[in-house]
């Protein structure tokens, strides 16, 4: 019991070591104060509260508002266990086979609780209206687990708008005491798509117009600015990266062919949408954005752990859309930041993460504007001085810097086709046995997936996917992804 609070172990499932023996005089007036305005509300608007298995809810479709969902979080609690004592004095057990957990004694493993939480936000999906949203409040330290909820989300049919931390301020019992236990619980928005939205792009399926569709009608949803007190955050899904990925996983999962290479996609958004910062915006959100934008004076960067191939280039891009710098500038940090890379992963080097997705300035042209402003704004000799000026050229020699969105594609297109070569090879090193990958590029195996997909042959997906480490597979959103619904269509 707390100095000064409630006595009890309220919010708990177990028998506590210690034990506050409670008055029924202190208990008994909270009691009865909680079951007279629960009566009171019942009678002022309509409630329903029922018990049941949410694979499937007695509810009609398209009939829901909104949607919060708090489910179990794969192998954190054992909930059927934990209540045994309870049960035992009630004389009344759990049927917990349908139970969504993982549990080894159960013979529950991470595929069991994956099909029970895809099936009841199928249930989920189905009773929300068009248009609506649902919120998911989830909390787990597995990479595996986290992918297994958001592929369940989506596979369901929902779209996820945004990811962000939930701090409950009063920890639970596991997160005080535990130091690996999660301290913050995630919460993902999805929304379910507009059917008008949904038959648009079926109407459109196999041309690059599908991919603008679902662009538009996904930066609908998404929040223009986030911010306050002088600072701003990016907003990663309005990124071009992300809005990529959701439309891929988008037409993967509704078994429509992807319209757009990575390059054509990059080049595409900056043509069809306006930028500012980093970010796409509709025509109908720019105007709200600037005006904003007007009131800060920072960013906030985001903050990014460091595990593979794909989060070391977003880390590179951060450094260099805040400081265009050379190689030398940036290499000692680098290498302090891929100390936690994936065992493995075959990381290519600086220099060839520089070569492959950004651009460095020689002094062949006038100097690059992302350059020109960054030197503008530190160095008070050069305001005002012309890109062409040899004062600036010097300053801005051999600085690596983010390239604009056409120069992009081009980076793109020969990056994709190393990334597939090498994916190629991997095939031709397991073509004949049966070994198993250990060490390989994260990104070329990526690559390797989509291509294969895109030509319907799946079979190449799940023969190179089963010779991948399970782990590495069910940690990967992207791998799994394409592994599990290029089995699918095999029937596996």
């Amino acid at each position: 019991m707390k100095p000064g609070g409630t006595p009890g172990l309220p919010g708990t499932l177990f028998v506590s070591s210690l034990n506050v023996e409670l008055s029924i005089f202190d208990v008994l007036p909270r009691k009865l104060r909680d079951l007279k305005k629960a009566y009171y509300n019942s009678r002022k608007e309509t409630a329903i509260v029922s018990t049941g298995s949410a694979t499937d809810v007695t509810i009609r479709e398209n009939s829901i508002d909104y949607i919060f969902t708090d489910p179990p979080f794969g192998s954190n609690l054992m909930y059927s266990e934990l209540n045994y004592l309870w049960e035992s004095w009630l004389k009344v057990f759990t049927n917990n086979e349908p139970e969504a957990i993982v549990n080894k004694f159960q013979n529950k493993e991470l595929f069991d609780y994956q099909n029970l939480m895809e099936r009841a936000f199928k249930e989920y999906y189905r009773i929300l209206k068009p248009g609506r949203w649902i919120t998911v409040e989830f909390s787990n330290s597995q990479a595996s687990v986290w992918n297994v909820i958001q592929e369940a989300i989506q596979q369901a049919g929902f779209v996820i708008a945004n990811v962000s931390a939930l701090d409950k301020k009063q920890g639970s019992f596991k997160a005080v005491t535990t130091t690996t236990a999660v301290k913050q619980d995630l919460v993902i928005s999805a929304y379910k798509p507009k059917k008008e939205h949904i038959e648009k792009i079926s109407n459109n399926k196999n041309t690059p117009e599908s991919a603008w569709i679902f662009v538009t009608q996904h930066l609908e949803q998404l929040p223009i600015f986030f911010g306050n007190k002088g600072e701003a955050e990016i907003i990663p899904e309005r990124t071009p990266r992300i809005l990529f990925d959701r439309m891929v996983a988008y037409h993967v999962r509704n078994g429509l062919q992807v319209p757009l290479s990575s390059a054509e996609f990059q080049m595409g958004v900056s043509q069809r949408f306006p930028m500012r910062d980093g970010m796409v915006f509709l025509e109908s959100q720019v105007a709200e954005y600037d005006k904003k934008r007007t009131l800060i004076s920072e960013f906030t960067q985001l903050s990014l752990f460091v595990s593979d191939e794909n989060s070391a280039i977003e880390w590179i891009r951060q450094q260099l859309m805040n400081k265009p710098q050379t190689r030398q500038e940036l290499h000692p940090e680098f290498m302090k930041q891929i100390q936690h890379i994936a065992k493995h992963e075959e990381l290519p080097e600086l220099d060839d993460l520089l070569e492959q997705n950004f651009l460095r300035y020689d002094g062949e042209e006038p100097v690059p504007n992302q350059i020109l402003t960054y030197l503008r704004r530190n160095y008070k000799d050069l305001r005002g001085l012309d890109p062409t000026d040899p004062k600036v050229i010097e300053k801005a020699m051999h600085r690596w810097y983010v390239p604009d969105p056409n120069k992009q594609s081009d980076l793109e297109k020969l990056r994709e086709k190393a990334l597939l070569r090498e994916f190629n090879q991997y095939k031709d090193e397991l073509e004949g046995n049966k070994k198993k990958l250990r060490t390989f590029r994260t990104e070329a195996i990526r690559a390797g997936f989509k291509n294969a997909y895109k030509e319907k042959d799946f079979e190449t997906i799940v023969k190179v996917g089963d010779r991948i480490p399970e782990k590495v597979i069910q940690e990967d959103d992207k791998l799994f992804m394409y592994y599990e619904n290029a089995k699918i269509r095999l029937g596996l």
